[in-house]
C-alpha cells in the first residue's frame, strides 16, 4: 500500500456503549486496537502504542493497517467500531455504512 495522503488519511474511534469485548478488533489490528482490564476494547496512539481510554478517542489510522482495521469494523460483533475519511469527515466502515 501507498503512503497515505491528506485526501485519504482515516481515523478510527470506538463506540464504548456497544462494544461487547469479544476482542476480534484486537486480532485483526493489535496495533490500533486492545482490551483494557474492564474488558472494552479501546483505541491506540502512535507511535507510542499508549491506550486512549476517553469516551470515542480517535486516532489515525496507519496506511499499512487501513486493511486490518476496516476489517475489524465489518466483523465487529458490537457494531462499535467507526472508520471516517479525514478530509470529507464521511464515515466508511462501521455501523449504518456499505463497509458493514
Amino acid at each position: 500500500m501507498t503512503a497515505t495522503t491528506d485526501t485519504d488519511a482515516l481515523e478510527v474511534w470506538i463506540d464504548h456503549d456497544l462494544c461487547t469485548g469479544d476482542g476480534i478488533c484486537a486480532q485483526y489490528a493489535p496495533d490500533v486496537f486492545e482490551l483494557d482490564i474492564d474488558g472494552v476494547a479501546y483505541v491506540k496512539d502512535h507511535p507510542g502504542g499508549e491506550l486512549l481510554t476517553g469516551a470515542e478517542a480517535r486516532v489515525p489510522v496507519p496506511s499499512d493497517l487501513v486493511l486490518a482495521v476496516i476489517d475489524s469494523a465489518k466483523e465487529c460483533p458490537g457494531e462499535c467500531i467507526r472508520v471516517r475519511r479525514v478530509a470529507d469527515q464521511v464515515e466508511i466502515a462501521g455501523p449504518g455504512t456499505n463497509e458493514q
